[in-house]
């Protein structure tokens, strides 16, 4: 299992500033509803797979100090930029974080808990979290929301890629996915639990042609197969950058991220 959470570590080298860039910050309601879950502003908060430190920052005057949990070296790097007095990251892995017992009143993942083997991963969980406190998962759905054209033309280009990662032995040994739709199932089994629930919000982001054709470039999937196999997938990327380019121009125009919360209070 380490060597599958390495590759899952690995699979984010070599795109963290395209991925700092794109992706979504994460929004402000789940910040929200884990501090409401909470009955008081969190002292500690724990951001899981924190990436580039885009949902770390979230938390940012909303609770005492965040620390931002990563594996991958391109990643943290970028994410180390913004350490402050209440924010700082560290490296490690879902199921062994180095962080004390009973450390955090808020654990959360944030586009990262598929990546990680669950039933190791919440152990740790239930072991950092305090007595009360809450795990969430925070997962946006793609492509976002914006002119159905574009949303064709960003799923056309994924499922050639995700066709691809499934018949290339080389890519799909690359990595270990868990499914998103058994976050909430497997919070419930893994019995630290004493509520558990799903909520749905959406979010709406500023975007331009350019950061639309970054957000697909932004996924490992595709970033493994510019590695490993860059003639099979190259000039259907050239041909997406030229439609998003003539739907959208040089506008800027506005996206809605569609996203899935999948919370749980301990016991």
């Amino acid at each position: 299992m380490e060597n599958s959470l390495q590759k899952n570590a690995d699979r984010f080298t070599g795109f963290a500033d395209t991925y700092d860039s794109a992706r979504p910050a994460m929004p402000g309601y789940p910040v929200k509803i884990i501090t409401n879950y909470l009955g008081k502003t969190p002292d500690t908060v724990i951001d899981l797979g924190c990436g580039t430190g885009l949902s770390t920052l979230a938390w940012q005057g909303s609770c005492e100090r965040v620390i931002g949990v990563e594996p991958s070296a391109d990643m943290l790097a970028v994410a180390k930029k913004k350490e402050t007095e209440s924010i700082r990251f560290t490296q490690g892995f879902g199921d062994n974080t180095g962080l004390p017992d009973a450390f955090a009143d808020a654990v959360i993942c944030s586009q990262s808990f598929h990546w990680m083997e669950p039933v190791s991963t919440l152990k740790e969980v239930d072991r950092i979290l305090k007595s009360g406190g809450i795990f969430a998962t925070v997962d946006c759905d793609w492509p976002p929301v914006s002119l159905w054209q574009a949303e064709y033309a960003y799923m056309k280009l994924y499922k050639k890629v995700k066709a691809l990662e499934a018949s290339l032995a080389d890519v799909s040994e690359s990595f270990t996915r868990y499914p998103k739709d058994r976050h909430l199932d497997n919070i419930k089994a893994s019995g630290a639990f004493k509520y558990c629930r799903e909520l749905v919000f959406n979010n709406t982001e500023k975007c331009t042609a350019k950061r639309f054709v970054d957000l697909i470039l932004s996924q490992g999937s595709l970033q493994t197969l510019l590695k490993l196999h860059p003639e099979l997938i190259a000039q259907d990327i050239d041909e997406f950058k030229k439609e998003i380019t003539a739907f959208f121009g040089t506008d800027e125009f506005e996206i809605d991220f569609s996203y899935r919360m999948r919370v749980g209070v301990k016991r």
